[in-house]
């Protein structure tokens, strides 16, 4: 495939165009899924308990259609984005591949990811419009079916904000002022901490706010990390970190587990996924512990971010593309198959139906005393704002823990650090060769 083609993502009909040629250029071709006979799939996952669920389609739908699935466990993050585009360029990659969000236009940019709109079209009414437009990458193009999601909510100990009187807070605002309160009537405790060691946490913030990190024009990237949103974001908790409000430690250390089993730190902002963290780092706080939406800029927004969340995508290399969109649409809508993944793989499932059935009508054990647990978060899920990915999340992300870790280490402008990690993220992308709007 020509050098260009890898290192631009483009929008509309020149995309449409560009996913025929890689499918070309790549070999591929849709031949096998006219041919008589079965069909064998690979797909590359990381979800624990995938092949009990692939196993419900190779003994229902799948041998119905004659199309087999064979799940191939892999690492996840970085490590699978660089093993696929390795397997791609041979012209090996599976037929199957689960991307996070952030990782689909690094690999679309590579031509690592086939255009499904035609296979999985119909699909798009089971989730929420801000989900669905992740995998679309704001072109008219479909380069995966939504798995899992990580809408971000407001985590508190119901127990502690009683007795310090304290209220939940609906607005920014209010989360600063309930900060500085909790601290006057005990000044050994933290309502949260800053984490410069979590970027996805700092990006479901920024993306709460109305931030647009990536965006495209014609064939140019446009990027937005050091925008007026995502400096708001970053203005805010600075300065929360600065006059002492907060804690400035990062998350998932000993000392963070301690902190949460302990009451030390009473609140969390994280995301619907919390209350497996919270099993494992706060045991002795079990039914201690209230969700509620995420704090607002303003009283009259409903918006939240997202945290984490994957995908099923077909790749460009695969030569059953239609068998493999109609598997990957199977998976993230079917209810049995949705069913399965909560059961087997505990995730929280991007479908909207499947967010209000099966093993979420009762709330997670550890938050059983909420008995809407469930009930909230999908009312939350659905105000998720749209995302706007690039094609190097890892180099901004790295720059972001480098930049603000030592930021939040000595209680430095946060502002600064913000503008390293957009100028980091600049210049590698005209490093790799994209073509990047001033």
């Amino acid at each position: 495939m020509p050098h260009s083609k890898r290192r631009r993502l483009v929008t509309s009909a020149v995309a449409v165009t560009l996913g025929a040629t890689a499918l070309a250029a790549c070999g591929s071709s849709d031949d096998g899924d006219a041919q008589s006979g079965p069909v064998s799939l690979t797909y590359w996952t990381w979800t624990p308990g995938m092949d009990k669920v692939v196993d419900l389609w190779n003994k229902g739908p799948g041998k119905k259609e004659q199309i087999t699935v064979t799940v191939k466990k892999q690492a996840s993050g970085d490590t699978l984005v660089t093993k696929i585009l390795t397997a791609h360029k041979a012209g090996k990659a599976p037929d199957l591949v689960q991307a996070e969000y952030q990782a689909l236009p690094t690999l679309v940019s590579n031509d690592a990811l086939a255009d499904i709109s035609g296979e999985v079209a119909e699909a798009k009414g089971k989730f929420a419009e801000g989900v669905w437009q992740q995998t679309t990458l704001g072109t008219d193009a479909v380069y995966a079916v939504p798995q899992d999601i990580g809408p971000m909510m407001f985590y508190y100990r119901e127990d502690l904000f009683k007795e310090y009187g304290l209220k939940v807070p609906t607005t920014w605002d209010e989360f600063a002022e309930t900060a500085r309160a909790l601290k006057k009537k005990a000044p050994d405790k933290d309502l949260t901490t800053f984490s410069a060691n979590d970027s996805g946490l700092f990006a479901g913030l920024a993306q709460q706010a109305g931030a647009k990190w990536w965006t495209t024009s014609g064939d140019k990237w446009k990027v937005g990390i050091d925008d007026a949103a995502t400096r708001k974001v970053a203005t805010f908790w600075g300065d929360l970190v600065k006059e002492g409000a907060i804690d400035n430690q990062p998350m998932y250390t000993p000392a963070w587990n301690k902190a949460l089993n302990t009451g030390k730190q009473i609140a969390w902002v994280s995301a619907v996924w919390a209350p497996g963290t919270l099993t494992t780092a706060a045991p002795d706080t079990k039914g201690k512990w209230a969700m509620a939406p995420l704090p607002q800029w303003s009283a009259s927004e409903d918006v939240t971010g997202s945290w984490g969340g994957s995908s099923t995508a077909v790749t460009t290399d695969s030569q059953h593309k239609e068998a493999a969109a109609k598997f990957a649409a199977w998976l993230n809508t079917d209810g049995d198959a949705l069913n399965a993944l909560a059961k087997e793989s505990g995730i929280y499932p991007a479908s909207t139906s499947a967010q209000l059935s099966g093993a979420f009508t009762a709330p997670p054990d550890y938050f059983s005393n909420q008995a809407d647990f469930y009930t909230t978060a999908a009312k939350i899920a659905e105000t998720t704002a749209p995302s706007a990915w690039g094609p190097n999340v890892n180099v901004a992300y790295t720059s972001f823990k480098d930049a603000f870790g030592a930021a939040a280490k000595n209680t430095s402008d946060f502002t600064a650090a913000l503008k390293t990690m957009h100028d980091d993220t600049v210049a590698d992308m005209k490093k790799q060769g994209f073509e990047v709007a001033e």
